[in-house]
């Protein structure tokens, strides 16, 4: 933050300096108009900023749903593929494997999900998924088909955990706070920029102000309400695991 400010009291110094500087090196006129080459330049280039700081606040979370939502399925199609490979081991363990498999899934959609509107996963769920792995392992097989499909739900396993460390990343990412303070700090000054060059807006010419203002507010908020993968208006919701409990049912009927 300190950089930050830095930089901004240097541009100002900048600023009073080429000001300072100019007068005395050639005439200039003074500008108080409203209308005039100050306030229209300064305008423009700080709605461009806006422009540019409130595309990257939205573009940004975007992306990052868009990739949650898929590693989601991804964590999904993984617990399926272990359900189905765990139907190939002894035939004593192929119950309890299974439905640990639900178990878990079914934890992360009703228990988990919620807690990663706040950036969380619980720790529950990597206890659950240590407890599968040990499980697996501990297990007596025998022949060719049950150690391959012994390795096969461990592989499943890994890439269950892997795809669950991708979704405690994508809870907790968030734009960086400071984007989020530049697009209210340039919303800001693009609304009242006319009020400090000196205009004094009267009947009917209140309006588009206003309409300005409330439509500023609105994408404001809306780069905060996004800031959260798993909450707000873009969140990602847990419709692949909804999905894939009615396919481990399936599952294990089929077993």
């Amino acid at each position: 933050m300190a950089g930050y400010l830095l930089a901004g009291a240097s541009a100002i110094a900048l600023v009073i300096i080429a000001s300072v500087l100019i007068r005395k090196l050639r005439s200039a006129s003074d500008d108080g108009d409203p209308a005039g080459p100050t306030v229209a330049h300064a305008g423009s280039m700080i709605s461009a900023l806006f422009l540019i700081a409130f595309a990257i606040a939205i573009v940004v979370p975007w992306t990052t749903a868009d990739a949650a939502r898929l590693n989601t399925y991804a964590e999904s199609q993984a617990i399926a593929e272990a359900s189905w490979s765990a139907a190939e081991l002894p035939a004593a363990s192929v119950a309890t494997i299974q439905t640990g498999l639900h178990d878990y899934a079914r934890f992360v959609k009703d228990a988990e999900w919620p807690l990663m509107a706040d950036g969380k996963l619980s720790p529950e769920g990597w206890a659950r998924l240590e407890d599968l792995r040990k499980g697996v392992v501990d297990l007596q097989v025998k022949g060719n088909d049950e150690e391959e499909a012994q390795a096969s739900v461990l592989q499943h396993i890994s890439e269950i955990s892997a795809t669950r460390r991708q979704r405690a990343m994508d809870a907790a990412a968030t734009p960086p706070p400071s984007l989020l303070g530049v697009t209210v700090a340039t919303g800001l000054a693009v609304l009242v920029l006319p009020l400090l060059g000196g205009a004094r807006p009267r009947g009917m010419a209140l309006l588009p102000l206003a309409l300005m203002a409330v439509l500023l507010g609105m994408g404001i908020y809306l780069t905060v309400d996004i800031s959260r993968v798993f909450d707000g208006a873009l969140a990602v919701t847990p419709d692949a695991f909804s999905g894939l409990l009615s396919e481990l049912q399936r599952i294990s009927w089929s077993a």
